[in-house]
């Protein structure tokens, strides 16, 4: 008899379901026998990366037969340099994603309990059930945290409490202040994550990194990514902002040379081109607003957004209108394994993706309406 390798596997990692991202462009066209298909699923940069950026991943192939700099060092002090902080709070991690996986493998153990909102990235669940912690799932308010009832929830059983400012797939945010209230009632035992993937995109007056209370709170650890406003997705570089003692034991766990050469020496770079991130921002904002005319326009809402997408609730089951814009080259994302069957999450991209986008989906909308006329 064959052996039954999924008895083998540990609780937490039969339960799970592989992370699903956004669908490729090319699987799109090699599917469907289509050209020039558009990607607004993954949140990514549309403007391309940085040209020092490039520069810097040219030089840096020169040296790929050699293993990268464990320790990260010219990143560290870039990072050190550019936000004030001490080189020895640095953990660098391959995306942020790797560095929430530290964290989960360092603080869990089967039976602790994990505190996420509902509605909020799809990573914390899987943490949680890797290594077979207990998710605790707090209500959304307003389709954002709840952090009152978050904090609320901790039991001596909390070890960890994933936050996310601003939040994906919503893209709500939460100010300062309550920042701070939060972390007051938070025992200084139980690890809360603050995941700013997304803060370079946010304008909001109320808003505060958590860099500014990370060092009045060491239990606070703040997650962010290089594969966002400085557009080095497929790069795979992220890293925490931690209290050193958590920065060794994350450290302890991280894989050795976890982050490549090019990735290395293009953070680097880019963090020095200040146009390049204004730049960024700004085809955000334009975008931003470019695509709410357009909804509104259509007679559609959606979650006020801070990041680089916007989710539209399409008012009915959103898998046949996802389906159709895949037949006109357009793919954006469904957010129907977070709970939200009727919405789907489009990033910001470039004007003439955005118009592309907006005249597809008016073109779906209609053919959806028609056929629901007919029965």
């Amino acid at each position: 008899m064959a052996c039954d390798f999924y008895q083998l596997a540990t609780p937490g990692v039969r339960g799970l379901h592989p992370y699903q991202p956004g669908k490729p462009v090319e699987e799109l066209e090699r599917e469907l026998g289509i050209k020039n298909s558009i990607k607004l699923a993954s949140n990514e940069n549309p403007q391309g990366p940085s040209a020092v950026a490039i520069a810097a991943v040219q030089t840096a192939l020169a040296e790929s037969c050699r293993y990268p700099d464990a320790s990260g060092f010219k990143l560290k002090q870039a990072l050190s340099d550019h936000y004030g902080i001490g080189v020895n709070t640095i953990t660098l991690g391959n995306g942020s994603n790797d560095v929430l996986d530290l964290i989960g493998r360092t603080f869990l153990l089967p039976g602790d309990e994990v505190i996420y909102s509902e509605y909020s990235f799809v990573v914390y669940m899987l943490v949680a059930q890797s290594t077979g912690a207990r998710a605790v799932v707090v209500p959304a308010r307003d389709w954002g945290h709840d952090l009152d009832a978050m904090a609320a929830a901790v039991t001596d059983k909390t070890r960890v409490i994933f936050l996310a400012n601003p939040n994906n797939p919503t893209g709500t945010w939460f100010g300062g202040q309550a920042l701070r209230s939060f972390m007051a009632k938070v025992p200084e035992s139980v690890v809360v994550v603050l995941d700013e993937a997304y803060l370079e995109y946010v304008a909001e007056s109320g808003y505060m990194s958590g860099l500014a209370l990370q060092q009045e709170y060491p239990n606070l650890v703040v997650t962010r990514t290089f594969s966002k406003a400085f557009g080095l997705a497929a790069l795979r570089i992220g890293y925490a902002v931690a209290d050193p003692a958590i920065t060794d034991l994350l450290n302890r766990v991280r894989q050795p040379f976890n982050v490549n050469i090019p990735a290395l020496e293009a953070a680097a770079a880019v963090l020095s081109d200040s146009e390049y991130l204004q730049r960024s921002v700004a085809l955000n904002c334009t975008g931003m607003a470019q695509l709410e005319q357009g909804l509104a326009q259509l007679g559609l809402s959606w979650i006020p957004s801070v990041g680089n997408f916007i989710t539209v609730d399409c008012g009915c089951d959103a898998a046949p209108l996802y389906a159709g814009l895949l037949q006109e080259g357009v793919i954006v994302r469904p957010v129907a394994n977070y709970q939200m069957p009727n919405h789907l999450r489009v990033t910001i991209g470039l004007p003439e993706e955005n118009s592309r986008f907006l005249s597809a989906f008016d073109k779906v909308l209609k053919q959806q309406s028609g056929k629901a006329d007919t029965l």
